[in-house]
């Protein structure tokens, strides 16, 4: 009896809930959900369903218009604060100096607009992905439909090569293989079968006798009945997960978080000088005021917002050039504050790309060469190649090798890389016998196959058989244990004899050994008689050729990535659908696991809360048998711990993980689209070593963010020092308000944006890396501005000072080139945190020297043109005033050297103890 849509709250089983189908017979599924797996349901009663339950689609979010884009690039405490200041500085009649503020801002946002208008709405690509059509029974009649017509209660056919178009329960399954890699990680195709599975608690991974949207068919066929479509699938689930997550790089929220501090502190000295001078008398109130106005102007890094997208955007052109794609211009720096990097194993630590590894025959252990399903490759014995013309049993083992495979192997120019449609396995032989001289099409030509009985879970092997020189030759491929015990003869050097006891426990033991290494092991066994009627009884008295070792191909560069991971002091964790054995055997061959570790799994984070789980993670590298679901909780329980962490992936299953990590990274070749859309970086490559470049990159800009903090802030608190000093002294104003103006505007908006092009320093990798503070400044960085801007404020007020009592106009003149000369002093020392500038090349950054050449041109025409002289209110300088200047400037230089000095000396001693 149909379920009346209209009933649905009222029903004890959701219809569209997936949780418990799998423990249900096939039966009790189809009765409940009101079908018929012979007729399916009728027109009237899809229509039914549809009208309430609505397409099997993900809702499809309108993409945001580029001038919504254009508007949110300004929410931010900073560009808030920016936007005060230009408004402060029109009233203030400094038209140019506004417009300049309003270009910052106006270049920010266009820079952020351009970046976030290329990364397309990840609902979208979730419905882009799974979107595909169906065959399925309605009315006893069999259609192709559009997968967002199906609905609950539908029957649907499946064959090989079919992506499936809704969660379904598994009816009826003749070999049918899934391959659910984008799903749940796991790499092997699923053999599905229509039994109940007495847990209910099974994981979707272990869910053998369903199936999920997103997912293809691999082998075999199959007829399943959908228990849930649109948002109530597993992959819709994620969907609606992902449309949740708000997740900010490091970089983006440590700007918020300064920019407020930035703002309480400036308004509060503000205000403190504005008091100073009113209760002092000694100043006009309209001029105090403007003062404190200007002061906060100046006490803005107005040019920080460009800079920051200069050094960003430089850093994304410098990926680009290895191959990665920067979707967010933050996300180059965050990378650099990793501290663990989560990889998923299939598509990033390993290719997703089942490979032979070791060939046993005639009593003899070979290794095979070659990367994926690349055909190139040689067959080795004691590390050298052989001649295969010399051994004729491996001859034998590729052609049955051939024979067995039904997969279809192809070139993608597009990608330039080998693609498979078919089972892994057998592509997996199939390469192997290219390798080796046999093309399978060629086999097939030569030799037709006559009959074939297909691979099924139950019978665990696959045999054909060919017309091979006028007569029948059977091949068999399958479970060593099932093809030894159907062995009765053993190949040897290419003649034959009976099989012994000795020979069993001899094979036994090197399909033991090899498993144990975490190798798929296929036993390949021919038989040549006449055969009238092939079937299972046939399948005896077989002659053993040998055992192939097939492993999912691991990334040639992971290990040496790994390496420099290590050296950086980034913990690096896998993540894996596949069982605790296999995962730990591949994590231990990279250098991911080593003694002492532990592995996770399924069940354990299921037992742990997410405290006790953040608790654990000290000794964890190796996470197994993981859902979606748990991949979430894994990357919250680091960010818990207060770790910045980085997630790679390339399937539906990474995504909700990619998005809620600090940064994801996705493979561009093999990665899915949902992936890609989710992620903020791209190996377009998928080269994993490319993270560790990208590492590397990272701090290179989180170094230069530094040296620009350092000198912008101490130029900021040296105005502010010089300032409250004068007021507190008695002495009259320092610097007028335009003349801050032209110091923070001028000065260091060249210098700034400069000292952002430093170049990389070498060994950023080597040394050891500290965390940022949440407001970036450390107090390293204190110490140095203090400092500096100590000796910029003595310095200023003795030589401003000694000016007074003449010409006050001179005296300004004086201290504003005292503060500029001391800029063009600071920008050099900022460019290294320990090394002198005697230690530095002072033509390494081209822009540096460019920079100081237009900075020293615009200060002297300022001092010596009539247009100058009247807008910053100065007058010319002697040379005896420019020798003066320029010596007692150098004191910046000296405590910093001394300074730097100082720890040098203090590292030495620390490495000789």
């Amino acid at each position: 009896m149909p379920i009346k849509p209209d009933n649905r709250e009222s029903e004890d089983t959701h219809i569209n809930s997936n949780e418990l189908w799998h423990n249900k017979a096939a039966e009790k599924v189809v009765v409940d959900l009101g079908s018929n797996s012979d007729s399916g349901l009728s027109n009237d009663e899809v229509k039914l369903r549809l009208d309430h339950y609505g397409p099997n689609k993900l809702p499809e979010a309108k993409p945001d218009t580029l001038i919504k884009i254009f508007f949110r690039q300004f929410k931010s405490p900073l560009i808030y604060l920016l936007l005060a200041a230009g408004v402060v500085v029109l009233l203030l009649d400094e038209f140019i100096d506004a417009g300049i503020i309003f270009f910052v801002l106006l270049f920010n946002a266009v820079a952020g607009t351009i970046q976030a208008g290329r990364a397309q709405n990840t609902l979208q690509a979730l419905r882009k992905f799974a979107k595909t059509q169906a065959s399925v029974i309605r009315g006893g009649k069999e259609m192709i439909i559009s997968d967002e017509e199906v609905a609950p209660g539908d029957i649907i056919l499946l064959q090989e090569g079919e992506k499936i178009p809704a969660d379904a329960r598994i009816l009826l399954s003749h070999n049918l293989r899934v391959s659910e890699a984008a799903l749940t990680g796991e790499s092997d195709p699923i053999g599905k079968f229509s039994d109940s599975i007495d847990n209910p608690k099974a994981g979707t991974a272990d869910q053998r006798n369903m199936l999920f949207k997103g997912s293809h068919v691999v082998a075999g066929t199959g007829k399943a009945v959908v228990v849930a479509t649109g948002l109530d699938t597993v992959i819709g689930k994620i969907s609606e997960e992902m449309s949740e997550i708000e997740s900010e790089v490091p970089l983006q929220s440590d700007i918020k978080y300064l920019s407020r501090i930035i703002i309480v502190v400036v308004l509060s000295i503000s205000a403190i000088i504005f008091s100073l001078g009113f209760f002092v008398g000694q100043f006009d109130t309209t001029e105090i005021f403007m003062l404190a106005v200007a002061v906060v102007v100046s006490a803005i890094p107005e040019g920080l917002p460009i800079v920051m997208t200069l050094l960003l955007a430089t850093g994304v052109w410098r990926m680009s050039k290895r191959n990665v794609l920067v979707k967010r211009l933050q996300a180059v720096e965050a990378l650099g504050e990793a501290q663990v990097i989560a990889v998923d194993k299939t598509g990033t630590i390993t290719r997703n790309e089942l490979i032979v590894e070791y060939v046993y025959t005639n009593s003899t252990m070979f290794s095979v060469t070659g990367s994926g399903y690349e055909i190139d490759g040689d067959i080795l014995l004691d590390d050298e190649a052989i001649d295969i013309d010399e051994h004729p049993e491996i001859k034998t083992l590729a052609q049955i090798g051939g024979f067995c495979s039904n997969a279809r192997l192809s070139f993608d120019e597009e990608s330039e890389i080998w693609k498979v449609a078919g089972d892994p396995t057998e592509a997996a032989m199939e390469v192997l016998a290219e390798k080796i001289g046999f093309s399978k099409y060629d086999l097939h030509e030569k030799y037709p196959q006559t009959d074939e009985i297909p691979f099924d879970a139950k019978l665990k092997y696959h045999a054909v058989v060919h017309e091979v020189n006028n007569t029948q030759f059977l091949a068999v491929a399958g479970a060593p244990e099932v093809i030894l015990a159907k062995c009765s003869r053993i190949s040897e050097g290419g003649n034959l004899r009976d099989i012994t006891d000795q020979d069993r426990q001899e094979i036994t033991e090197q399909f033991s050994s090899m498993s144990k290494r975490a190798l798929r092991v296929i036993a390949l066994a021919k038989k040549q008689t006449v055969i009238d009627e092939l079937n299972t009884d046939s399948i005896d008295q077989l002659t053993f050729v040998g055992l192939l070792g097939m492993k999912d191909d691991i990334r040639q560069e992971v290990a040496t990535a790994m390496v420099d991971a290590k050296d950086a002091g980034i913990r690096v964790v896998m993540i894996t659908g596949d069982h605790r054995i296999t995962a730990e055997a591949i994590a231990k061959e990279v250098g991911i696991f080593r003694d002492g570790d532990t592995v996770l799994t399924d069940e354990d984070i299921e037992d742990l809360s997410d405290e006790g789980l953040a608790e654990r993670l000290d000794k964890v590298t190796v996470f197994a048998r993981i859902t979606p679901e748990h991949k979430f909780r894994i990357v919250s329980a680091y960010k818990l711990r207060g770790e910045i962490v980085a997630m790679t992936g390339d399937g539906v299953n990474d995504a909700l993980s990619l998005v809620s990590a600090d940064l994801g990274v996705a493979m561009g070749k093999s990665g899915t689209e949902v992936a890609k859309e989710a992620s903020d970086l791209i190996l377009l490559d998928d080269n994993f070593g490319s993270i560790i470049s990208a590492v590397e990159e990272g701090r290179s800009i989180y170094k230069n963010i530094k040296k620009v903090l350092l000198y912008l802030f101490s130029t900021s608190l040296g105005e502010l020092m010089i300032i409250i000093a004068a007021i507190l002294l008695g002495y009259p104003l320092p610097v007028l308000a335009a003349q801050l103006l032209w110091l923070n505007l001028v000065t260091d908006g060249f210098l700034d944006a400069a000292l952002a092009m430093e170049k990389k320093e070498p060994g950023l990798l080597k040394e050891k890396f500290v965390k940022p503070k949440k407001w970036i400044i450390d107090g390293y960085m204190t110490q140095r501005m203090l400092l500096m801007s100590t000796a910029m404020a003595i310095t200023t007020l003795v030589l401003f000072s000694s000016y007074i009592d003449g010409d006050y106009v001179k005296a300004t003149t004086i201290a504003l080139t005292t503060m500029v000369v001391f800029q063009w002093y600071k920008v050099i020392t900022c460019r290294s945190e320990h090394k002198s500038i005697f230690q530095m090349d002072p033509f390494s950054n081209k822009y540096l020297v460019v920079a100081l050449a237009i900075v020293i041109t615009l200060h002297i025409g300022a001092l010596y043109t009539p247009v100058g002289q009247f807008l910053l209110r100065v007058e010319p300088l002697s040379l005896r005033d420019w020798a003066i200047i320029l010596v007692a400037s150098l004191s910046t230089i000296v405590v910093d050297e001394l300074r730097k000095w100082a720890y040098r000396r203090s590292k030495a001693k620390a490495a000789v103890a």
